[in-house]
């Protein structure tokens, strides 16, 4: 188990000689002096801080970090949980297009709970749960200092993991089975992935549709419990990649209709199997490369089928004035969540045993639960 150690805050002011205690000596005044700090400043945080770009397991440390000042337009909330992403990693890692400079809090998305407000804020009061929306970096620390307009208010009858999961991998999903082919009650889509939690929240969010779902998962040991897993979320084919090994894939969907729409987050051979499915002028849209393998497409499938390849990146989408939109469908899962009609697996860590939930994202202990801090 992982130890929080923080880094002690050392102070020592001098004027004409004379030592004078450091700020927050203060605190140890009267009641009075209390109140009027917590007022204005925020409670000291502490944080998952990376100094330099490199593995997550050995620059990632557990630090204390001093009060931050709340203005007029400022909401402090203490964080009540976040999950672990891949993105996550892969900022810290300094290969992710867009993050922020070193050092930094890890963390993109999460839950809190509104500590403390500005005098200039309307319509959040202390108790109030929210979550960054778009998400904003450094949600893996205790309190988290932002402007009003990064917070949206949601309903406190949430689970808390899917309140500090929901604003990328689900809103991914949603997005993508909108944005691309107009998929009707009936039509049928394709993924591969399909054990991730974008390809999981696909799956349900095409069954609450009558949307068919035709999923593909790695040869694996446990891949049939996975596949009933995934049935079980609403799944009607779910094939491991070696029972695609054939020419014509058309005759293995029975009733199912060929899809118009592919989901691809693997490449190599695994995307290769998404175009196979793929009805005429189909299109599969790319939003991840877990193999790390090019994606190869045969000169037929252009010509003969004239499939299209498009991509999909949720940040992107974000930055192009979709704030707003996005909020209202954020709403729409957490109702979703709340309802069971979307669900994912997921395991809870004490924020003391952060080291541990980060081998689990990090892959070392196999494959796990997508890992969500608890502070």
């Amino acid at each position: 188990m992982a130890t929080v150690r923080p880094v002690a805050l050392k102070a020592a002011l001098t004027r004409h000689g004379r030592w004078l205690p450091p700020p927050w000596a203060l605190l140890c005044r009267p009641n009075t002096a209390v109140r009027a700090f917590s007022s204005v400043m925020s409670p000291p945080s502490t944080a998952v801080v990376y100094d330099d770009h490199g593995p997550p397991d050995t620059v990632c440390k557990v630090k204390e970090l001093p009060p931050l000042q709340i203005k007029d337009d400022d909401i402090c909330v203490r964080m009540l949980a976040a999950p672990i992403n891949p993105s996550d990693i892969n900022r810290i890692q300094g290969v992710y297009p867009v993050r922020p400079p070193v050092p930094a809090v890890g963390g993109y998305e999460g839950v809190g709970e509104v500590y403390s407000v500005g005098s200039a804020v309307k319509g959040l009061s202390p108790g109030d749960w929210v979550i960054p929306s778009p998400p904003s970096s450094g949600t893996w620390q205790t309190y988290v200092v932002r402007d009003q307009n990064v917070w949206h208010k949601i309903e406190k009858s949430t689970p808390m993991e899917y309140a500090a999961s929901v604003a990328v991998n689900p809103l991914t999903a949603l997005r993508m089975l909108e944005d691309f082919v107009d998929v009707k009650s009936g039509d049928a889509i394709v993924q591969n992935g399909a054990t991730s939690i974008v390809g999981q929240c696909l799956i349900q969010l095409a069954r609450d549709r009558g949307i068919h779902s035709i999923n593909i998962i790695r040869d694996r040991a446990g891949s049939d419990e996975a596949k009933e897993k995934l049935k079980n979320l609403g799944a009607d084919q779910v094939f491991t990649e070696s029972q695609l090994e054939v020419k014509n894939v058309k005759n293995l969907l029975a009733d199912i209709p060929e899809p118009a729409l592919g989901f691809n987050c693997v490449g190599g051979n695994a995307a290769s199997l998404v175009l196979k499915f793929l009805k005429q002028s189909g299109i599969m849209v790319t939003y991840g490369g877990m193999s790390k393998k090019p994606i190869t497409v045969s000169t037929s499938s252009f010509i003969f089928k004239d499939l299209s390849l498009r991509g999909f990146w949720l940040q992107k989408w974000l930055s192009s004035d979709k704030a707003k939109e996005s909020r209202v469908m954020i709403d729409y899962l957490l109702s979703l969540a709340r309802e069971g009609k979307l669900t994912y697996e997921m395991e809870l860590v004490p924020f003391n045993q952060f080291q541990s939930a980060l081998d689990k994202a990090l892959g070392k202990l196999g494959t796990q639960p997508k890992q969500i801090i608890k502070f």
